[in-house]
């Protein structure tokens, strides 16, 4: 710990955060830690119960706990209704990552009708064009190119390597992590009878609301003529394809890997899991859960939870699995095969016991 660390006391934390402080309120911490081991001087947080039993072992000198989890505390502590969430807040006070001073590299290309705000950092080669606006206290990181007449609102963090496109238009509090690509051409072409391709000019661009997150190496198609659109706080992981004219709904979270088709209408707080494929022209409702690597073929219109493919399972299992899945065909038509048999026998049983009664 250095002098210049920040340090606060439990009775502190609590009234920022509106948490109950368990033990003594005075003791003070410098930092986070993981709970094990954990660190003297530093806070740790357990928000699953498998990791219950290492309360016991902490060096850390306090601990963010849920109710379930108070009675194993054997440290001071902060009793929170979502510790995750607590920890989260008070990390923030601890992350010196994103601090910086104003100004322009010497090194960065800043075109004359471009208009930066107040506080604005723009990193070593950077290449900012004609026509473009920064908003006030935003970082573009080095190597960063803001093409012509894009537009980026207060308090946006472009990280390295981030391209923006022409007329791009970012919201307030914007995040993009490093490589991203916002505003790329779409992959709009027509084919020709000779089997050779003719590009389709793609005029619209990309607008993506506030509180955005924007992972590394993500890319996002502008419109082929009306826009593609990221609503207000959503959360897109590294390496995501959104093709042309897509709308994300607002506070939708979609992780790693995942590829969506042109046109598709994704709803508000959806949780799409890792390597999903979603087809193009598909609506999917408000609320709905895939989970990783599901392939998405058809429009959804319920909440729910979905999946699709096969999970992981030994080889020789796996094998079996498959080759059952390639032989349901044929065993469904046994099975109705067998379901006539069964319906004439049961039809000609109950005859001959009608005929008894008689």
């Amino acid at each position: 710990m250095t002098e210049s660390s920040p340090s606060y006391t439990l009775a502190e934390l609590a009234e920022r955060f509106q948490l109950e402080v368990v033990g003594d309120g005075q003791t003070r911490v410098a930092g986070l830690c993981e709970l094990k081991p954990g660190e003297p001087g530093k806070l740790g947080f357990l928000a699953s119960p498998q990791y219950r039993a290492q309360l016991a072992d902490t060096r850390a000198a306090a601990v963010v706990v849920g109710k379930r989890d108070v009675s194993a505390l054997t440290t001071p502590g902060l009793l929170a209704r979502d510790p995750s969430l607590a920890f989260a807040r008070i990390a923030r006070l601890f992350d010196a990552s994103r601090a910086f001073a104003p100004g322009v590299d010497a090194s960065a290309s800043v075109a004359g009708s471009a208009r930066l705000a107040t506080g604005v950092f723009v990193g070593a080669r950077a290449v900012i064009e004609a026509g473009v606006s920064v908003g006030e206290g935003s970082y573009i990181g080095p190597g960063s190119i803001l093409r012509a007449d894009a537009s980026l609102g207060p308090g946006c963090r472009l990280e390295a390597a981030v391209t923006v496109g022409e007329r791009v238009r970012l919201g307030a509090r914007v995040l993009v992590q490093p490589g991203a690509v916002i505003g790329a051409r779409g992959f709009g072409n027509v084919r020709l009878p000779d089997g050779s391709w003719e590009e389709m000019p793609q005029l619209g661009t990309v607008v993506v609301g506030d509180d955005v997150e924007i992972g590394a190496n993500t890319t996002i198609d502008r419109g082929a003529l009306g826009d593609t659109v990221i609503e207000d706080g959503v959360r897109l992981d590294n390496q995501i394809q959104i093709a042309h004219n897509c709308v994300i709904g607002r506070n939708t979270a979609i992780a790693a890997c995942t590829g969506i088709a042109g046109s598709t209408r994704i709803g508000q707080r959806c949780m799409i899991g890792g390597a999903a494929g979603i087809g193009g022209h598909l609506v999917i409702a408000d609320d709905v859960v895939l989970l990783g690597r599901a392939m998405v073929t058809n429009s959804i219109d319920t909440p729910g939870v979905y999946g699709s493919g096969l999970p992981l399972a030994p080889a020789r299992e796996w094998r079996k699995t498959v080759a059952r899945v390639r032989r349901l065909d044929k065993l469904t038509e046994r099975v109705k095969h067998l379901e006539g048999l069964l319906h004439v026998k049961a039809q000609e049983s109950a005859d001959a016991s009608e005929g008894n009664d008689n």
